[in-house]
């Protein structure tokens, strides 16, 4: 068979190796070439830019370009050729306006290459992407650092958008992505480098985490209804808080009500945006069943971020989906920026004219357990450590999927011994939820701390627990099962392996992007491994 394109960034990869032919994700040859070729001009850009920074230009559009750039490319954020033609001319642009600046030319084929794409798009995707690194483990290697730059530059442009920034964030992409062109590095340079990406996943994770909650208010728990009401409303899907602040603002008067879809969910934990008395409950699971669950929602829909699955032929929904952000797909409609504002006027217009949501479930679902929040139960918890109530924790948070085998999440939350506490973050929760674990002495068995990026949170509390057991990290009664599907949940994994947690179990499968020789590293210095089945791995873990 032909090959056509060449991704395995996301766990779906083409049975475990590499989508050839199309993108299970929806993701055409087409579309794969230029964000190949994307990828390609901001790792030309990172070079000029750097150059720049050191002869003392201004370099924060830079900067801002590659972060935005990057968090464009994570798997189902954006379906639409066009964006990314305009996104490699404007990268060409802004690298070669500050090449006219530097007396320093820059004699690569990243000028010549990227030149022609951008006045011809003559596509050299094969030349410029991934398999275009010949060594397998070098190449296994500089995809565990891209992945985690695309998920570390999402959670820093959440922070940059609430009015936070880091500056060394920016210095170590730019380093990162310079590195991962320098064929003089050996696979102990990039191990290195690979520790560099958790330690600032770490350190973005905590920016995101000040910006949400100086911002919103610490998370509270919270128990949010997962029924409808009688009026039309919106449903707003994806990870931005901004988005959503804003949705609210504009439509508190309008006589509709706003619902949360998938990652979305958390959105009800914060103080400031629970004032908003239209903030009605959450629609439906994780993001693979949105195609039924639009259906059935009737009111218009928007993307904030990942995670799109393209519609198909005549889609009933399809005229009611509106992207905003990094997202897009051309049978969508986008939400532009404009001084820092959206006008959500037309969708909230619409939602006016629709009818109401079709209940698919009832009742409630509890949440708001971050790291502030569970700490202030601390004493509570502790005691019941100390008494034997609960004998472990096991840390599920990470992604939800399409594949069949993430049932094996479920049956893993439901046959845990009830002595057992499951910390979760990131859509992964879908999978357990709403299942009826009960709690230990009122402490829920399901602690949900929020989005994929409030991982940190589950973090800081293994951190906090090490020190008043006064132990090490991996000393504590906590587990890890984690699921992974996209880049943000990669960057995860990264800052947990640079806290130095091990034993971590990765599933539904290890990346597709890990060679023998690079897997058998983590398996050896981490004991990194990946899922097999509920009893065993009960037994293994609990």
């Amino acid at each position: 068979m032909e090959r056509k394109m060449f991704c395995y960034q996301c766990q779906e990869a083409a049975k475990n190796t590499a989508c050839e032919v199309m993108g299970v994700c929806g993701k055409t040859p087409l579309l794969s070439s230029y964000m190949d070729t994307f990828k390609y001009v901001l790792k030309g850009l990172a070079v000029v830019a750097d150059e720049a920074m050191r002869n003392g230009q201004e370099i924060l559009q830079a900067d801002l370009f590659i972060m935005e750039g990057l968090f464009k490319l994570i798997t189902n954020a954006n379906f639409d050729d066009d964006v990314f033609k305009s996104s490699i001319s404007e990268g060409i642009a802004l690298r070669e306006s500050l090449k006219r600046d530097l007396d320093t030319m820059f004699d690569t084929d990243i000028t010549t290459w990227a030149s022609e794409l951008a006045s011809e798009f003559v596509l050299k995707a094969g030349s410029v992407g991934v398999m275009s690194t010949i060594d397998e483990d070098i190449r296994s290697i500089r995809e565990i650092i891209i992945t985690g730059l695309m998920g570390l530059t999402a959670y820093h442009s959440h922070a940059h958008k609430l009015g936070y920034i880091d500056l060394e964030i920016f210095n170590f992409t730019r380093k990162a992505l310079i590195a991962l062109q320098d064929n003089s590095l050996t696979l102990t340079d990039y191990i290195g480098l690979v520790d560099e990406t958790g330690k600032y996943g770490v350190i973005g994770m905590a920016l995101l985490d000040k910006a949400n909650t100086t911002t919103y208010g610490v998370p509270k728990i919270s128990h949010v209804n997962i029924g409808v009401g009688k009026r039309p409303g919106i449903l707003i899907s994806g990870h931005d808080l901004h988005d959503i602040k804003e949705l609210l603002e504009q439509s508190k008067d309008a006589g509709i009500d706003i619902y949360t879809h998938s990652e979305m969910l958390p959105a009800h934990y914060y103080p400031e945006l629970q004032q908003y008395s239209h903030l009605y409950g959450n629609y439906g699971s994780a993001w693979y069943n949105q195609k039924s669950e639009f259906t059935s929602f009737n009111g218009p829909i928007l993307f904030t971020t990942n995670c799109i699955v393209p519609p198909k032929g005549d889609t009933i929904y399809k005229n009611k989906v509106f992207t905003t952000g990094n997202t897009g797909h051309p049978d969508f409609k986008f939400i532009v920026e404009s001084n820092g504002k959206k006008d959500f006027s037309e969708i909230i217009e619409l939602a006016k004219s629709s009818k109401a949501p079709i209940e698919i479930e009832s009742g409630t679902i509890v949440g708001g357990f971050g790291h502030n929040q569970v700490l202030e139960l601390a004493d509570t918890v502790i005691e019941n450590i100390k008494n034997g109530s609960i004998k472990k924790f096991v840390v599920m948070a990470g992604c939800d999927g399409r594949s069949p085998k993430r049932s094996y999440y479920t049956e893993f939350a439901r046959e845990l011994p009830k002595d057992t506490i499951i910390l979760t973050a990131g859509c992964a929760k879908f999978k357990y939820n709403k299942l009826n674990l009960g709690d230990i002495n009122g402490i829920p068995r399901v602690l949900d701390a929020g989005q994929c990026n409030d991982s940190y949170s589950l973090a800081v509390i293994a951190l906090t627990l090490a020190d008043v057991f006064k132990c090490d990290i991996n000393d504590l009664p906590i587990a890890y099962n984690i699921a992974w599907y996209e880049q943000k949940a990669v960057i995860v994994l990264l800052a947990l392996l640079n806290l130095g947690v091990k034993n971590i179990k990765l599933g539904p499968t290890l990346p597709a992007f890990l060679s023998e020789n690079v897997a058998n590293f983590l398996i050896d210095t981490f004991n990194l491994s990946t899922i097999s089945t509920v009893e065993q791995d009960i037994r293994e873990m609990i």
